[in-house]
């Protein structure tokens, strides 16, 4: 009989390692999960960045070129207005000049 009962604890208690054993596979796993989950994320992270830097550039160039559209918007109404006001200012001269 006291074999027996040995034998039960020991069953019992490789039972038990069979499951610790089994449970710190289990722990393993999920750190390794843990740690490419964390890899991955800091690749997101760094990606983020440089599309980050990559918009911060693009706002600029847009808005250097808003600035040169604008001065060339404006130059070419001034150069308009001017053809404009010279082209009645002829045709007034002339007018004027026919008449006397």
């Amino acid at each position: 009989m006291a074999v027996d009962t040995q034998s039960a604890r020991l069953d019992r208690i490789e039972e038990k390692i069979d499951r610790l054993s089994e449970a710190m596979i289990a722990l393993a796993r999920a750190e390794e999960r843990l740690m490419s989950i964390e890899a991955n994320n800091t690749q997101q992270y760094l990606r983020m960045n440089k599309l980050s830097e990559k918009i911060d550039a693009l706002d600029d160039a847009v808005k250097e070129t808003q600035r040169t559209t604008s001065t060339i918007n404006r130059l070419f109404w001034a150069i308009l207005v001017g053809g404009i006001g010279a082209f009645f200012a002829n045709i007034t001269y002339v007018a004027h000049a026919a008449t006397n």
